[in-house]
C-alpha cells in the first residue's frame, strides 16, 4: 500500500549532507522518483529523475549552473524551469529548500 503524503507539512527528504556539493541523488517520495541536486554554491534543485527522452537517470547527470545534462544522450535541462534544449522536452520541477540541515520539498508539488 502506497504511503499517503500530508499536503500541508513540508516533506523531510533527509539530511543535506547526504548530497555532496556539485552532485545529485535520487529519492523516492510518495509515488515519484525525484532527483535532488546540490550546487557547489549551496543552491538546491529538485526535478523528476527520469529524462523524458529515454528515461536516463538525471540524478547521475552532469550538474552545472542551474542545468543538468542527462548521462545517456546529453539532453540538457534548466532546473529552475524544467525546460529542455530539445523541442517539447520538459521536466517536472519541485520546490525545495534546506532548513536546519534538512532537505524539505513542498508537499503540493508531490503526488501521493
Amino acid at each position: 500500500m502506497a504511503e499517503t503524503l500530508d499536503k500541508v507539512r513540508p516533506i523531510d527528504v533527509g539530511e543535506i549532507t547526504a548530497i555532496p556539493m556539485g552532485q545529485g541523488r535520487c529519492y523516492i517520495v510518495g509515488t515519484e522518483e525525484i532527483a535532488l541536486f546540490r550546487q557547489r554554491d549551496g543552491r538546491l534543485f529538485a526535478a523528476q529523475n527520469r529524462c523524458p527522452h529515454r528515461s536516463g537517470p538525471l540524478a547521475e547527470g552532469l550538474l552545472g549552473g542551474n542545468h543538468v545534462i542527462c548521462p545517456l544522450h546529453a539532453h540538457k535541462f534548466n532546473l529552475d524551469t524544467g525546460k529542455g534544449t530539445e523541442p517539447n522536452e520538459c521536466l517536472r520541477v519541485y520546490t525545495v529548500r534546506e532548513v536546519e540541515g534538512k532537505i524539505l520539498l513542498s508537499p503540493e508539488d508531490v503526488d501521493s
